[in-house]
């Protein structure tokens, strides 16, 4: 019998039949390599562009590595881009083979042609083989003083590529010196930028390690730099005048003269095409700007204009991009937005995420002048196909609803929206009337005759159906038909699968219990049976306790369970004031697109040079004094004072206090009364712990007018401490990360100075007296954060102490880590002694 016939395919030219190809390419490469006859360059392109493309599917063609280097001798710029391709490709995973390619690079790198000698020492640099650093060290040598600008920038971006093979190599040759001068000299910008952003990164990396490279860090945010580059910044690149903003939002002017200069340098950024320019600079004109109230606000109105026209032009990616840093700035102050309420339409044709942001920035400009208008066209969208979008239009309204604006023809809005035959726009509108009640307890009657038409069996959510079923148990009085509800819904018990609805259910029928019971009993009985049989165990201990509860006494129950309840004033926010605060230092980020702070979703690495934030939501970096703690971008200042006059301002100031990072500095003596109420509860409800500490049991007593004396401060021992101590962040991270904890202590504060801890700032320059520095602080009453350090007069011996303060429970908890940790239990008692005087006169 014969064969079968074999399909007749023909191989795909971009894949060899087999080893001979390869053979074949290395023999036709070979016979060409010394050949010198016309169109010859022609063929080797052909062959060339074969093994590329059998190298970019996976085929190796290593073996070929000679013969390549043997036909890069040529003047076909093509040519040489491909075989430098080949050998940047193969040198990584066979250095053997780099070694012949050095000869023919730096050949090269002395070209005639410019484009020739950049592409060369691009690819000598790309080779990163650790045994060939010292052949790189005079081409890029040769590069840096190059006549043509792009072999400039090829050699720049090489000394970087330089440093992270061989870090030492590139030191010792001096480049960073040279980079500088470039730099500072060079007349091509683009040079400039590549030696900003290799230098950044350079001595970002050395410092840890050289004090030298920390001053030439610290060197590159200094006037004469900033200024420099502030006056040729409209030469530069898009990328390159990202590069420089971001540079500057890390200087610090010395006057208010200087903040101007700068904002009047860089006025003409905002109207730039590039998003990312016109954003870069808004982060700089408002962190400048945060310590000059008035002119912080002519900042929003100045910026509202670039922003509003970023998002209404380019791809939907990047409006939402925009978007959400403006949805920012309209949180913080919606007042200033309030009249462009209208560039916050959704339009038919944007996609879902950006229609879901403008409709938070609806619900936060909404105001007393424009709800009406924003309500009605809100309520358009609860008709929209997009039933995601549907949802989220009805909770905007509610949340306006709950702003109190326009209440009464919000709730007829929301009661329309429980007419409609459609069950999301049901679900999301019971969910809303409840919160609504919680809120005005006055519209129950209204409420309550629509609520009460709603069948159960028509409402399948959970979160829904708890609403309906809380309505059901707290008006069950007004309701003639709630117990009857409630008592088909115990009989379904069974196939309710929500835990959160059985729950529910079963404070309802204890609230209708009370209220109505004769019509009840039965059914509270079979609630109370079904949820001690439940299988889930909240749902079992909650049915437990309510029958306990009623066997000990039916009047105590009726307290505990159904007691009078007050309107609910304000819902808790789902972000704290911390949070918002950092992602708005982190402005101009994925943080802002992601509405958290970086270090939630970064590695430690990842995080900068000071990476302390994940303990704590803000921090404030200082240098070596506490004077320096919070800088100028740092102040006591709210941005609702944006939306009030001075007289407004002088008014409350002292008063109210909105958990901001930047708050209004107010009255210490308010701060006393509230601290010692505080410590005073404290100590009623957990006394035992109270007791624990005969500090703490004396600060008490103090507290009530008993006239005890203070706890006394522990004897200062005879350790003397530096008061010109120094210690940049880095080298503060770098010590923090390797040293053990020598002492993990709780100390108890005096009364007097959990009193004077109204701002962390008191606290720094006390310790800073006594030869304690602040290198970081963040928190807001009633928890603080510092991280502090001290130095041995007598040697380089560092202190390094977390402290946490709690002024509600008068507790510091500390851990301290110590260069010579013979000496931690000495310094621990100094820093102690320090803390006990915080606020005696």
């Amino acid at each position: 019998m014969a064969p079968p016939a074999q399909s007749q395919r023909s191989p795909s030219p971009s894949q060899p039949s087999g080893k001979s190809e390869v053979s074949d390419l290395k023999l036709q490469l070979r016979q060409l390599a010394g050949s010198r006859a016309p169109g010859v360059d022609d063929s080797k392109r052909d062959l060339f562009k074969k093994v590329i493309s059998y190298m970019t599917i996976g085929i190796d063609v290593s073996s070929l590595f000679g013969e390549m280097v043997m036909c890069s001798a040529t003047s076909d710029i093509v040519l040489k881009k491909m075989c430098y391709l080949y050998v940047g490709n193969y040198a990584k995973v066979n250095p053997d083979l780099a070694l012949l390619t050095i000869n023919f690079l730096q050949r090269d790198c002395h070209d005639e042609d410019p484009m020739i000698r950049g592409l060369a020492l691009r690819s000598l640099c790309s080779l990163r083989v650790a045994n060939l650093v010292e052949y790189l060290v005079g081409p890029l040598g040769s590069g840096l003083k190059d006549n043509n600008s792009y072999v400039r920038i090829v050699a720049v971006i090489g000394v970087l590529k330089l440093y992270h093979i061989s870090a030492s190599t590139c030191v010792d040759a001096d480049f960073p010196s040279i980079l500088k001068h470039l730099m500072l000299n060079d007349s091509d910008t683009q040079v400039v930028a590549n030696c900003l952003s290799a230098l950044q990164e350079i001595w970002s990396a050395e410092a840890s390690t050289s004090e030298e490279a920390s001053r030439e860090r610290e060197a590159l945010i200094s006037k004469p730099v900033i200024y420099y580059l502030l006056n040729r910044i409209k030469e530069f690149s898009e990328w390159a005048q990202c590069l420089v903003l971001e540079l500057i939002t890390k200087y610090v002017p010395s006057d208010n003269s200087e903040v101007f200069d700068i904002m009047n340098l860089l006025e003409d950024r905002l109207q730039h095409a590039n998003g990312a320019v016109v954003l870069a600079t808004i982060k700089i004109f408002l962190q400048l700007t945060l310590s000059m109230t008035d002119v912080h606000q002519q900042v929003y109105e100045r910026i509202k204009a670039p922003l509003l026209t970023l998002v209404s032009s380019g791809s939907p990616e990047q409006s939402y991009a925009v978007l959400s840093h403006l949805h920012l700035l309209v949180m913080r102050a919606p007042y200033i937005f309030s009249s462009d309420y209208k560039h916050f339409y959704c339009q038919y044709n944007e996609p879902s995420y950006v229609k879901r942001l403008k409709l938070e920035m609806l619900t936060a400009v909404a105001n007393e002048s424009n709800t009406y208008e924003i309500v009605t066209e809100l309520c358009e969208y609860a008709a929209n196909v997009d039933i995601p979008i549907a949802r989220e239009s009805i909770r905007a309204v509610g949340k306006i609803a709950l702003q109190q604006y326009d209440v009464n023809a919000i709730v007829d809005r929301l009661l329309q929206f429980l007419e409609m035959e459609k069950d999301y726009v049901t679900a999301e509108a019971l969910v809303l009337v409840k919160d609504l009640l919680r809120k005005y307890p006055q519209w129950s009657h209204d409420c309550i005759a629509v609520v009460g038409n709603i069948s159960s069996k028509n409402v399948q959510e959970p979160k829904a159906k708890a609403a309906l079923i809380w309505m059901l148990g707290e008006y069950s009085q007004d309701m003639q038909d709630a117990p009857y509800i409630l008592e088909n819904l115990v009989e379904n018990w069974d196939e309710e699968h929500s835990a959160e609805v059985r729950l529910h259910l079963l404070t309802a029928v204890m609230k209708c219990f009370f209220k109505r019971p004769p019509e009840t009993q039965n059914t509270l009985g079979a609630a109370l049976a079904a949820g001690i049989a439940d299988f889930h165990q909240d749902v079992h201990d909650r049915a437990l306790f309510y029958y306990r509860i009623l066997h000990y006494n039916v009047s105590v129950a009726e307290r505990v369970v159904n007691p009078p309840k007050q309107a609910v004033s304000v819902f808790a926010d789902t972000q704290s004031s911390e949070i918002k605060d950092r992602i708005f230092d982190e402005f101009n980020s994925l943080s802002i697109v992601y509405q958290k702070p970086s270090y939630m979703f970064t590695d430690k690495e990842h995080r900068g040079p000071f990476e302390f934030s994940d303990e704590l939501g803000n921090l404030s970096i200082g240098g070596e004094a506490a004077d320096n703690v919070v800088s100028a971008q740092r102040v006591e200042e709210n941005d609702k004072d944006l939306l009030l006059t001075t007289s407004e301002k002088e008014e409350i100031r002292g008063l109210s206090n909105n958990g901001s990072a930047y708050t209004a500095p107010y009255d210490s003596s308010s701060t006393s009364v509230f601290a010692s109420q505080t410590q005073i509860e404290s100590a009623i409800s957990n006394p035992t712990a109270a007791g624990h500490s005969p500090q703490a049991s004396l600060a008490i007593d103090d507290l009530l007018g008993l006239g005890l004396p203070a706890a006394p401060a522990p004897p200062s021992p005879q350790l003397k401490l530096n008061t010109k101590a120094a210690l940049d962040p880095s080298t503060f991270q770098h010590k923090w990360r390797q040293l053990p904890v020598a002492l993990s202590q709780e100390y108890s504060l005096s009364p007097q100075g959990v009193a004077a801890l109204t701002a962390p700032q008191a606290l720094l320059r006390h310790m800073q007296s006594h030869s304690i520095h602040c290198i970081a602080s963040g928190g807001q009453s009633p928890n603080f954060k510092f991280f502090f350090f001290a130095q041995k007069a007598e040697e380089s011996s560092n202190y390094l102490v977390e402290c946490i303060i709690n002024t509600s429970s008068a507790k510091a908890q500390m851990k301290i880590k110590a260069d010579d940790q013979s000496t931690s239990q000495t310094f621990s008692t100094i820093f102690q002694s320090a803390l006990s005087k915080f606020g005696i006169p």
